[in-house]
């Protein structure tokens, strides 16, 4: 095999607690993980010349060393003595720095990818393992799961098993909101700190959307709001225009709406603001 082509999917997070600041300078967090629909295409294809190369018309994925594709494919070449090149082509269906995790679902792509195409032989515990060292969302793409629960960094996955299917209007403003920039704005309250996680999870089970849509939260919602005080007014725009419930996905600035059906979503899709072009209708994957 000299080639081989994977989908890379999104995610969405339909409840972010941050619980506290870690020693290592991370945060300890819970979060339920939703992997949706809206996907990138990787193709990985063997070259001679003993390079790796990122291709990708998106203008602001990294084509080097800062791409997590690319550190994921050079760490596994590294240990496993991998002489060939590669050629990593990324066809980016998913916004850039939205929250969505992107670039650690290219990672986790590129390593289940390489582990087939270069025969590695690795179980999904060493996979993670080297996920662990790429991105704290990394792990969770290697799972063969719809929702997950994410703790420590949000490395540590805890497969869901459940088959409820979400349909979701998906909302990004074309606006580069960075990880760290959020976090440093956010400012800890564990004063009568409540467990959303497990306020969420029996309404998913139940598939139960009323009340699984008012329990959606994302404890860095203040600090995202801190920095684009504006994105409020999409929240409402998307309230106003129908959705059941409405909240930013990890660090923003994606916004995404609970909606009870894909006809429903693509209607209120349909008369949203059209100012906001990377809109989508997405679901459950």
């Amino acid at each position: 095999m000299d080639r081989l082509t994977v989908l890379s999917p999104a995610k969405l997070n339909l409840v972010l607690d941050i619980l506290r600041k870690r020693p290592d300078g991370y945060h300890e967090l819970r979060t339920i993980f939703e992997r949706i629909s809206l996907a990138d295409k990787i193709t990985l294809s063997r070259n001679k010349t003993n390079k790796i190369s990122i291709r990708c018309a998106h203008p602001h994925v990294p084509k080097g060393p800062g791409n997590l594709a690319y550190k994921a494919a050079m760490m596994l070449r590294n240990d496993f003595s991998i002489s060939e090149g590669l050629d990593i082509n990324i066809i980016k269906n998913i916004p850039v720095a939205a929250g969505l995790a992107g670039g650690s679902s290219n990672a986790a792509a590129v390593l289940s990818g390489l582990n087939c195409l270069w025969q590695l032989g690795l179980g999904n515990s060493q996979l993670v393992n080297y996920a662990s060292r790429l991105g704290s969302d990394v792990a969770f793409f290697l799972y063969d799961t719809s929702f997950a629960l994410g703790t420590g960094r949000g490395e540590r996955i805890k497969p869901l098993g459940l088959k409820v299917k979400l349909w979701h209007v998906l909302v990004t403003p074309k606006v580069k909101m960075l990880t760290a920039d959020v976090f440093a704005r956010l400012k800890l309250n564990l004063t009568n700190k409540k467990d959303n996680v497990n306020i969420l999870l029996p309404f998913l089970r139940k598939g139960d959307l009323e009340r699984l849509a008012g329990a959606l939260s994302n404890d860095l919602e203040p600090a995202i709001l801190s920095l684009r005080p504006d994105f409020i007014y999409l929240k409402k725009k998307l309230l106003d225009a129908g959705a059941t419930g409405v909240c930013f996905s990890g660090s923003g600035p994606s916004v995404f709406a609970c909606v009870g059906s894909h006809k429903h979503a693509l209607s209120l899709r349909a008369k949203f603001d059209r100012r906001y072009t990377q809109s989508f209708v997405v679901s459950t994957l």
